[in-house]
């Protein structure tokens, strides 16, 4: 069974806002896990709005968590981590790119697919009665276009909503 809550893989905060960051990878180098970030705020991908100041636990997921190989012998792309607050738990996939966001958009969506799938066969899926998902591109963090059918099917899919944006708020049903 995939372990997605490995502590040497956790970070924590309970700052009323806080940042999660994935460093660039140089190439030809291994990948370094997400993680959160309380005060650099231009290394932020994404922005983690936490009014309440509850503890709010980043388990990176990529280069941390190992999953299984894929049909084909392959190792499986995995979203960057998940944020976990009590019954709430948030998939989250981390972009920095400035490209169509019609590319951005997909990979993250099948990066948060496997991983979603992945978590939902551990005992642990059960503990959460609010499950979401976000992609995030700090490069274009508004998205002009809807996203209504794309979020539609993947909650259809998975049983978690989907949210493209770069802030987070895990208590609001805004997402």
């Amino acid at each position: 069974m995939i372990d997605f809550f490995q502590r040497p893989c956790q970070s924590q905060s309970r700052q009323r806002k806080f940042g999660l960051c994935d460093d660039p990878t140089p190439p030809g180098a291994p990948g370094t896990p997400a993680y959160i970030n309380e005060t650099n705020g231009k290394n932020w991908i994404a922005t983690v709005d936490n009014h309440y100041r509850d503890l709010i636990k980043f388990y990176a997921i990529d280069h941390c968590v190992d999953f299984p190989p894929d049909a084909d012998g392959r190792t499986s792309k995995r979203c960057d981590g998940v944020l976990v607050q009590e019954e709430i738990i948030a998939f989250v996939e981390l972009k920095s790119r400035n490209e169509n966001r019609a590319v951005w958009v997909k990979d993250a969506e099948k990066q948060l697919l496997v991983t979603i799938r992945h978590f939902e066969e551990t005992v642990h899926s059960d503990q959460f009665s609010v499950k979401k998902a976000y992609v995030v591109n700090s490069m274009r963090p508004h998205s002009r276009v809807s996203q209504a059918t794309r979020m539609e099917s993947f909650f259809d899919e998975t049983g978690y909503v989907l949210y493209i944006k770069a802030r987070i708020a895990l208590y609001s049903p805004e997402g």
